[in-house]
């Protein structure tokens, strides 16, 4: 028999087995959440829409003020590297940036010496005509509008763990997010889209959300089958009305919703049309 490899993980430019892959204590993203991280799918071998991954980690890390000590070139072949080395050509890339050790303290003085991880999880294909499909709940607490943090997939996710925890604790596969102007921002760990008959439609980047990745694959899956696409301002007596909701991620792909807040939601042969022409697009990579 063949032995099972150890599985590796990679920081700052070093491959190590993850049991080994450990950082300080004083690292400032244990400490306060103070980093950055990409889950990019990977198809085939291949990070998927890896330049706009790419690009959102560095708007963070400017907007951060962490300096990174690997460009997107050089990640991407490390990350290919690790996919080899795993032997996991369908996988979650998890990119993982701390600014690093510094002060004891909220300063950021001293802290020049950026960490970057990745590690390697298996992934599964998600099927357009048997898919996953989620119970919603609406969670109690809320996220800001406008807020500039949400727009980077920063270290800090508390207000989505405290969500996503609540979700489980109703019952529910997912939460979604209102912003303090009491309107649907995001899910927990997902955007959300809805269809108003023909139209499809998804919540505005103002209302505090993250600019997901898979958002604007699909936006333009949509425009690319000839579907009319707006941004708008979401209240929940139009997910009650709509013709059917679901939710994207980089993980899950698109997930219909079943129920919000135990109501049945209608459900759209759009929605597995969508899907279908996502699968094509990755099935084709490699």
């Amino acid at each position: 028999m063949n032995a099972v490899p150890t599985p590796l993980a990679w920081i700052n430019g070093t491959f190590l087995p993850e049991a080994e892959a450990t950082v300080s204590v004083f690292d400032r993203s244990f400490l306060y959440g103070d980093g950055l991280f990409e889950t990019v799918r990977v198809y085939n071998g291949i990070p998927f829409r890896w330049n706009q991954h790419i690009a959102r980690l560095h708007a963070g890390a400017a907007f951060l003020g962490i300096r990174l000590p690997w460009n997107g070139d050089a990640l991407a072949a490390a990350a290919t590297r690790l996919v080899q080395r795993n032997d996991l050509p369908e996988s979650l890339l998890r990119i993982t940036v701390s600014r690093g050790i510094g002060l004891r303290g909220y300063s950021t003085r001293g802290a020049d010496r950026p960490m970057i991880v990745l590690t390697l999880h298996p992934a599964r294909a998600h099927d357009p005509e048997d898919p996953m499909r989620w119970k919603l709940v609406t969670a109690s607490n809320r996220i800001p509008s406008g807020d500039r943090l949400a727009t980077f997939k920063t270290n800090n996710k508390l207000a989505q763990i405290l969500a996503r925890t609540e979700a489980e604790q109703r019952g529910a596969d997912e939460a979604l997010l209102l912003n303090t102007d009491g309107r649907f921002a995001e899910a927990a760990s997902s955007n959300l889209f809805w269809l108003e008959n023909e139209v499809l439609c998804t919540t505005p980047l103002a209302e505090g959300l993250l600019a997901g990745v898979t958002r604007d694959f699909v936006l333009e899956l949509a425009r690319g089958l000839g579907w009319s696409v707006v941004e708008r301002s979401c209240r929940i007596w139009q997910l009650q009305q709509a013709s059917g909701v679901f939710l994207t991620s980089s993980s899950f792909e698109i997930v219909p919703a079943t129920d919000l807040d135990g109501a049945p939601l209608k459900q759209s042969p759009r929605i597995t049309t969508l899907h279908r022409a996502y699968r094509d697009f990755v099935q084709q990579l490699g």
